[in-house]
């Protein structure tokens, strides 16, 4: 493997708590205090990819999500962020795969049939189906030796658990000190000749 292949990036894991009833309810059951995750390709967080609501005030449409910690459910968010190291093939690897995803959003839908699965512990695969953290894990899954379960049955506090995690920031999600400020042209993901 060329020199290249083995530099190091950075990706970031999420953890939110966006106080939402869904999010209440989910935590009655977890009694874990962040129950929401989402991916980051950059520390100003200007894009995290995930799924969840498509639209903020309907809890029942969901899917594949870009989402903006300035607005909506996030502005008032409780978080903590988590670096990870990678390596430059790893991180091509990921980003490829949620190009693809992003560029064929509407196939995918949100996985509730899997989250109540996964309370009971039933190991069910479903075809372009995902909850936030399964989404995670399988993104995630592209890297060598990070995770020790099915991303089925993967929760945001299993992701919290890894240990090649560096946390780098706690609380209020609007107080983040790397913050993407907003401009007039939209950061889009990287693409694949950009890297």
């Amino acid at each position: 493997m060329n020199q290249d292949s083995n530099s190091k990036r950075q990706v970031y894991l999420i953890f939110t708590d966006t106080g939402t009833l869904f999010t209440k309810l989910i935590k009655f059951y977890t009694r874990k205090p962040l129950n929401h995750a989402s991916l980051s390709f950059s520390l100003e967080l200007e894009n995290m990819y995930s799924f969840g609501r498509k639209n903020p005030a309907n809890p029942f449409i969901g899917g594949f999500v870009k989402e903006n910690i300035s607005e909506g459910l996030f502005r008032n968010a409780v978080c903590e962020v988590y670096s990870c190291n990678v390596t430059e093939f790893e991180y091509k690897k990921m980003v490829d795969k949620v190009n693809q995803m992003e560029q064929q959003k509407d196939r995918y839908r949100y996985n509730l049939i899997g989250m109540v699965a996964l309370l009971f512990q039933f190991n069910i695969h479903r075809s372009n189906a995902f909850f936030c953290s399964q989404f995670v894990a399988t993104i995630l899954n592209e890297l060598d030796n990070k995770l020790n379960k099915s991303a089925n049955l993967c929760t945001p506090q299993d992701l919290r658990d890894m240990n090649n995690l560096t946390c780098i920031f706690k609380g209020e999600l609007k107080n983040y000190p790397y913050r993407f400020e907003e401009k007039e042209n939209e950061i889009e993901l990287p693409s694949r000749k950009a890297i």
